[in-house]
């Protein structure tokens, strides 16, 4: 870990990889912006908000895309490219800023490997989750006290085979990412496996920018109400009775905090 107050004084190679948050970029933590003013260079992906670059104005940056189902770059080449980066003049300090956490389906793990792998010390800093983030700020409570004491999270990118929706019956909130393009799927497959197609369902589009846009319904309808909506992603989808609160806590969308980010957003 570094001293808050100075910068490092080791010249070796040294990997952080640091959740972006969900794109609001007052959601970075105070570790993740410290990291990211102590990087030589600096890789960053498609959901982490360009905004937070300032932090490091003078580091070396590096787009590593990954949008969706684009192969604008492979995740072997992103591994390649942070331990390359890591050990170029004789050791820099390479930060990986990925959106969301890094652990939550940001394939984080595979880069702590890569690191791991080739001798190259690393740190990890979590950060808030698009799971627990885009829902909150549609107004909608992963877990309530009367509503849903349990809840899981997702991923709707079916690539790498379905999921067992049936081991997910005593789950009270379902959470999926990344599956908009397969809602129409996923949803008939957790009606298959005993989930009620009434059950109310919302999804977020670029949940906690000055860019979001929800749609609700319920497990039946909500694909087709995405559709209606033309959200595509980035995208969360909540399924559970949680949903319903969204009518009286949704608090995002009508606050100066979301004019504040839209404005941002359209200076850049």
């Amino acid at each position: 870990m570094t001293d808050a107050s100075a910068a490092p004084t080791s010249s070796r190679a040294f990997v952080s990889l640091i959740g972006a948050g969900p794109g609001d970029p007052g959601l970075l933590t105070l570790r993740g912006a410290e990291a990211l003013r102590w990087a030589d260079v600096v890789l960053f992906d498609y959901l982490a908000n360009p905004e937070l670059l300032r932090h490091c104005p003078d580091a070396e940056t590096i787009y590593v895309g990954k949008k969706g189902f684009s192969e604008y770059i492979s995740q072997e080449q992103i591994n390649a490219l942070i331990v390359q980066k890591a050990q170029e003049g004789g050791g820099k300090r390479v930060a990986r800023l990925k959106g969301g956490d890094v652990f939550v389906f940001g394939r984080g793990g595979e880069e702590a490997e890569a690191c791991a792998a080739a001798g190259v010390p690393f740190e990890v800093i979590p950060g808030v989750t698009s799971a627990i983030a885009a829902p909150a700020y549609a107004g909608i409570p992963v877990t309530h006290r009367e509503l849903a004491r349990s809840f899981a999270v997702l991923t709707g990118n079916t690539k790498e085979g379905g999921a067992h929706y049936e081991r997910l019956s005593g789950v009270d909130t379902l959470v999926l990412l990344m599956g908009v393009r397969n809602l129409d799927q996923i949803s008939a497959d957790l009606i298959a496996a005993g989930r009620d197609p009434g059950t109310p369902a919302a999804t977020v589009q670029w949940g906690t920018t000055g860019r979001q846009r929800v749609a609700t319904g319920t497990l039946a309808t909500i694909a087709g109400a995405v559709r209606e909506a033309g959200l595509e992603a980035p995208a969360v989808t909540v399924v559970g009775e949680v949903v319903r609160l969204r009518e009286s806590l949704r608090w995002f969308e009508d606050s100066e905090l979301f004019r504040t980010l839209q404005a941002l957003e359209e200076a850049q």
